[in-house]
């Protein structure tokens, strides 16, 4: 009850965050899954995390509704025809956006927005007048930066007027992916960095590996969930490697007992939140995306996320010094390949009927970090402050990254000099993409909008909500602790005119030869 009451007059809070709040605290005051007590214990020591799903889950995590057939049939539900000017599509796609639900309330997935506006546009001056209007509604009234658009691969008429509009407007909302692959003109990737350079976003997904993973039909969510189009995600829970290693007395006791334990008890978990989100909640028998066919049960999967792989290993090698650690140790590396190897087979063992989709199936994420995260770095990215060389960071990365097809991740920091030679950070993209990266995200250090995990938050609201303001983005709160807890303002710098000669060449030529 106090906390109720603490939610009701917490001034820094708006209207729609208090009405938020207090429905996740009705929630948590059920008990429907009836965890095992191994769950439990897991749990309290912070080894595994349902990720604040709350204790009786109504509605899936993430889900990606179809916009295309959104856009061809509209919905009558909603009492909406199919669009035929501009004007239409975007109003249509925003009272949909309002009525798409998730862990957060929010919409986590607004399509490909070039795509889906590109067969309106005949006059570009008025489109772009248009599309300025639509990204600050966005901004306005979907509050939460886990709201997430994407773009590309191939140029449009769009997602160039998209990309112009987000240099101009610098809204952290919403969240937005590149599709890159080589039907992505340098002409568009070269604008997608100058507006990253300037608004934090796009960032760059690697098409083809996505493509090979889930076919064309899927999307970039959230932070940086890649899932089905047309269904989406039941769940994402994740196992914390650090503080599971800490349970182990050796690297094989870690590798052949508790490793595949703590797999078990979190599927068994998954299992329980999708058991009951399926066959009891009444989603899918009642909302009106799934009567339409907008959304399709036999496309939603689950994810398995993982964090702390870094002090995972360090922990697990005893290792003090830098040049021991993982990131900057062949040894360190190997082991944590081999861990994550052995992650995705124990995970491979386990079936849950409800995940058509992925071959009944969970899938491996790298989840990238909470707020309250502490000495724990996410997913499998190497701590802040402890980045290798680019060139050997990319590379370490990659080795990992393939083994997430949920989504995972590496944030590079440029200095100001890069904005004013795009085609440096072109070249070390492709060459990362050549070898198989996953992700590149990428922002300017002294920007305002700043990426932390793997969303976006401007330190200029942050700075309002430190000082006791009103802040009208919800994910601003989470931004402040995660800032602190991550020290994200000491990761590596790339120095562009340091490194331009070196990094950029030497990646475009030694990742395209790995």
């Amino acid at each position: 009850m106090d906390n109720i009451l603490n939610i009701i007059k917490n001034k820094q809070l708006t209207h729609e965050q208090k009405v938020t709040s207090l429905s996740r605290e009705a929630e948590n005051t059920l008990d429907v899954l009836h965890l095992s007590p191994e769950i439990k214990e897991f749990m309290d020591k912070d080894i595994i995390c349902d990720l604040f799903e709350g204790n009786a889950p109504y509605r899936p995590r993430y889900i990606l509704p179809d916009y295309e057939k959104f856009m061809k049939q509209g919905s009558a539900f909603l009492k909406l025809n199919a669009p035929t000017k501009l004007y239409e599509a975007v109003n249509n796609l925003l009272i949909l956006y309002k009525h798409t639900p998730s862990i957060t309330n929010f919409p986590v997935f607004l399509g490909e927005i070039d795509k889906l506006l590109e067969p309106f546009i005949d006059d570009e001056k008025e489109a772009y007048q248009i599309i300025k209007l639509f990204l600050t509604h966005i901004d306005r009234t979907l509050t939460d930066s886990f709201v997430h658009a994407n773009i590309g691969p191939e140029q449009t008429k769009a997602g160039m007027l998209i990309l112009k509009a987000e240099a101009e407007l610098v809204n952290s909302i919403p969240n937005l992916t590149l599709k890159y692959s080589e039907k992505t003109s340098d002409t568009f990737a070269l604008e997608a960095i100058k507006t990253g350079l300037t608004a934090a976003k796009p960032y760059f997904a690697n098409h083809n590996m996505f493509v090979n993973d889930f076919g064309v039909n899927y999307g970039i969510a959230s932070c940086y969930n890649g899932l089905p189009t047309g269904g989406g995600a039941y769940t994402l829970s994740r196992i914390n490697l650090k503080n599971l290693s800490f349970e182990s007395s050796s690297i094989e006791d870690f590798l052949n007992t508790i490793l595949p334990k703590g797999v078990t008890l979190m599927c068994e978990m998954m299992d329980k939140r999708i058991q009951f989100l399926v066959n009891e909640s009444g989603f899918f028998e009642s909302n009106f995306l799934i009567e339409e066919g907008l959304a399709l049960k036999e496309r939603f999967t689950a994810m398995f996320g993982i964090h702390g792989l870094a002090e995972c290993v360090n922990h697990l090698i005893k290792a003090n010094q830098l040049k021991e650690k993982f990131g900057h140790n062949k040894m360190a590396d190997d082991l944590g390949l081999q861990i994550i190897k052995r992650l995705e087979k124990e995970v491979n063992k386990h079936n849950n009927s409800h995940c058509k989709i992925s071959d009944n199936k969970f899938l491996l994420h790298a989840q990238c970090g909470i707020g309250t995260d502490v000495c724990t770095t996410p997913g499998c990215r190497i701590p802040v402050g402890e980045e290798p060389e680019l060139l050997d960071q990319i590379m370490q990365a990659a080795q990992l990254q393939k083994y997430f097809p949920a989504g995972t991740s590496d944030i590079f920091t440029f200095d100001d000099m890069a904005q004013k030679n795009p085609q440096f950070v072109l070249d070390i993209i492709k060459g990362a993409m050549k070898a198989d990266l996953r992700m590149f995200s990428f922002y300017t250090k002294n920007n305002d909008l700043i990426r932390i995990t793997g969303y976006l938050v401007k330190r200029s609201e942050m700075e309002k909500y430190k000082n006791g303001e009103r802040v009208l983005h919800d994910t601003v709160e989470l931004g402040v602790t995660s800032s602190e807890s991550f020290n994200i303002d000491d990761r590596k710098l790339i120095e562009s005119e340091k490194e331009k000669d070196t990094s950029a060449k030497g990646c475009l030529e030694s990742l395209t030869k790995a």
